[in-house]
């Protein structure tokens, strides 16, 4: 990016630069060698010294607002409105990275990092027709709102490395090539193709698990859900709502005039030789149009390995000790999206040898894996997960994966399979570890053949993991603390400390990824007994905790002292 003016003299400082050596926010030869620096790159910079991390953003600007006489603006909470956009070039904003903030009369407002980037004002005040005058705001904040900004007017291609929005490939599912691309598609939704591509590509980029495409009667809403937590990432206009959902029903195999009832599809991105995302789809009608919705799937998630799943070591060894057992059943209970897949595919991934034969049974199968056969139960045609199960019984197995136990019929062949000498995977819905062998005696499931089967129940959540970089230990009066769960010994240790969220250009509201909270219980002969006399969830949870079986609870707790994550973020997904 040129600067639009002279460059200065080796050894002299601009404005800026002795703004910041007389604040003390940056020593004199750091400040030479920065400003060197970005005359090299091209760059601003007040952008350069931030991108580095030689200088707070805040400071940063507050320097240069005082430097320059321009006004400074906090863009946290601020929105941006779709018709100042669309009054600047996209291309304007990506190239300068500089917000259209609002227009008054024949004034624009321009967001801005550094006020003396004079090509940014000059191209914009010329596209436009506008006086253009500068504003400052913090360069963290700017780059997420400029990426936000580009995404709203449908054509953003920023910071996506080398992956080419026109050309992204859709394979066939099931691993055949046959590209969909840009250059088989109306020239007419190339726009749109590409859109719809960043959105893809920004999701995978940003960790999301899930995107979320949503008409309604005014605006068009798309958020990802990251460290599962909804956040709207981009709303372009109503107008493009049918081309958009029509977009991703061509590329996942939909069809496009049925718009009345639900339908499933997949796409297969692949990104590039080696590297390929599977999302499933689903698209429902509404009131305003059809709402899609994709979960990524990342095949990579099964080979992450048990150590950084979130298992304390006694747990990890009780789910490995389990493993190692030639039959019995292994049940991982939890809400939708707590992660119980992966902990399910962690446990297979470790037993994928070539000396054992493993089939999956799963509506649909999330995770291919290879070594493994696997099968998408279809209840239409009936494929149902029983009728799965059959067949598996006859094709010689080692180990099943049931994808869930829905109805007595699936949870007595996984029974019988685990009585005769295989090793069963499986899930159920259920809160906790204990209520987990009571729902198998409400589906009718005979109290014996739970007793002698069932081996160990894993009950988990996710957790969002505090960001190291931002995360600062707070003070919590001791009454609280042990409202809360902790013990006395605990709260006196000169070790304890726990921390919250602050945020920062690194992380998502000062949470960066996510960490299991697991609850192990291996049915020990005490519970199998209690299960045997038909005894309730109550009595089984007692029993574990005599056998020093931490509840989810206690393993919140755990990961809150360990500064894993915060208090309000274990309350958030323990507490009901």
């Amino acid at each position: 990016m040129s600067q639009g003016k002279a460059q200065p003299a080796k050894g002299y400082l601009s404005g800026l630069a002795r703004r910041l050596v007389a604040d003390k926010v940056l020593a004199e030869d750091k400040a030479r060698a920065a400003q060197q620096e970005a005359i090299k790159e091209r760059m601003p910079f007040a952008r350069h010294i931030v991108e580095k991390g030689l200088a707070p953003s805040r400071a940063v600007a507050e320097a240069a607002s005082r430097e320059f006489g321009a006004p400074l603006m906090d863009l946290a909470s601020f929105q941006v409105l779709t018709e100042v956009l669309e009054k600047v070039d996209e291309k304007l904003v990506e190239k300068h990275h500089a917000l259209p903030l609002r227009i008054r009369g024949k004034r624009l407002f321009l967001g801005v990092g550094d006020p003396t980037q004079v090509d940014a004002i000059d191209e914009i005040k010329f596209q436009t027709g506008l006086t253009v005058e500068p504003i400052v705001v913090e360069y963290d904040k700017l780059n997420k709102a400029v990426e936000a900004a580009l995404a709203q007017m449908g054509a953003g291609t920023m910071d996506l490395g080398d992956a080419d929005l026109e050309g992204v490939e859709v394979g066939e599912e099931g691993g055949s090539s046959g590209a969909t691309d840009l250059t088989k598609a109306d020239a007419d939704d190339a726009p749109i193709v590409r859109f719809v591509n960043k959105m893809l590509l920004d999701a995978i980029k940003k960790g999301a698990s899930d995107i979320h495409f949503e008409p309604y009667e005014k605006r068009y809403r798309i958020r990802f859900r990251i460290d599962g937590m909804l956040k709207e990432v981009a709303s372009p206009p109503i107008s493009q709502a049918g081309r958009i959902a029509a977009r991703v029903k061509v590329m996942s195999k939909l069809d496009l005039a049925e718009k009345r009832v639900p339908q499933d599809g997949r796409i297969k991105l692949i990104l590039s030789k080696t590297k390929a995302i599977d999302f499933r789809v689903n698209s429902c009608p509404t009131l305003f149009g059809e709402k899609i919705v994709l979960r990524i799937l990342d095949p990579s998630s099964a080979q992450l390995g048990i150590d950084v799943l979130g298992y304390e070591p006694f747990q990890k060894e009780l789910y490995m000790n389990a493993l190692a057992k030639p039959y019995g059943m292994i049940l991982v209970t939890g809400p939708t999206g707590s992660g119980k897949t992966v902990s399910l595919y962690t446990g297979v991934n470790i037993l994928n040898t070539a000396d054992r034969n493993i089939s999956t049974a799963e509506d649909p199968a999330e995770i291919n894996l290879e070594g493994v056969n696997q099968v998408n139960v279809n209840a239409k045609i009936g494929l149902t997960f029983a009728a799965a199960l059959k067949a598996f019984l006859r094709q010689d197995p080692d180990i099943i994966l049931v994808g869930e136990i829905r109805d007595l019929d699936t949870a007595e062949i996984a029974i019988k399979a685990a009585q005769t000498g295989h090793l069963v995977l499986s899930t159920l819905h259920t809160n906790d570890a204990p209520q987990t062998l009571t729902r198998l005696l409400n589906m009718g499931v005979p109290a014996f053949n739970i007793a002698t089967s069932v081996t160990l129940i894993i009950a988990q959540r996710l957790a969002r993991r505090l960001c190291k970089a931002c995360k600062k230990p707070i003070d919590v009066p001791k009454e609280e603390l042990l409202k809360e769960g902790f013990t006395e010994t605990q709260i006196s240790s000169p070790d304890f400390r726990i921390y919250e969220a602050v945020g920062c250009d690194q992380c998502t509201d000062g949470y960066k990824g996510r960490v299991g909270i697991y609850q192990v219980m291996p049915v020990s002969e005490e519970m199998g007994r209690i299960i045997m006399r038909e005894g309730n969830s109550l009595e089984i949870a007692d029993q574990s905790a005599k056998e020093g079986i931490w509840d989810l609870r206690t393993s919140a707790l755990s990961k809150v002292m360990q500064g894993v994550t915060s208090l309000t973020e274990a309350n958030r997904v323990t507490i009901d």
